[in-house]
């Protein structure tokens, strides 16, 4: 029973992190991010902002350089009628999530299926940074996902 909670506890921690690793790897896209904007010139981002699929490019948990998402895995985070669900190679996560201004909440919990991937790691790594609150920065093509956990980079 307490291994079962602890589990979820882990899957829900993870998530979270995975959403945070996206925005880290927009921040650094080579073509300067810049904050988002509304209807009128507003910084309020909304959620048909970032409707549809994204495909992560990278990770940056804090304090760490720089990791490409593995070439062999695949790694989307989509958001869809106020749910965001993600592909963690062989695994995949869904919950809520919430957006106030610039700020993006996934979770509080994430649901994920717990598969022994290839990449385990960095899927567990991601799972990290999506989860909670992160800054959303979006730049052409580009989602950006940073906290104080790192960032995570996206791209349509």
């Amino acid at each position: 029973m307490h291994s079962c909670i602890a589990m979820r506890k882990f899957c829900t921690f993870a998530s979270v992190a995975l959403v945070a690793s996206f925005a880290i790897g927009c921040a650094q896209s080579t073509s300067a991010p810049t904050a988002p904007s509304g209807i009128n010139g507003s910084t309020t981002l909304t959620a048909d902002q970032l409707a549809g699929a994204w495909k992560l490019v990278s990770i940056q948990p804090a304090g760490q350089s720089e990791q490409a998402t593995p070439s062999n895995a695949n790694y989307t985070l989509t958001f869809a009628d106020g749910r965001l669900s993600t592909r963690a190679d062989c695994n995949s996560c869904g919950g809520s999530f919430a957006l106030s201004g610039q700020t993006l909440t996934a979770g509080p919990a994430l649901a994920c299926t717990r598969a022994s991937c290839p990449t385990l790691e960095f899927e567990s790594k991601y799972t990290s940074l999506l989860s909670g609150d992160s800054t959303v920065t979006l730049s052409n093509q580009d989602l950006l996902l940073s906290s104080g956990r790192g960032i995570l980079r996206f791209t349509r």
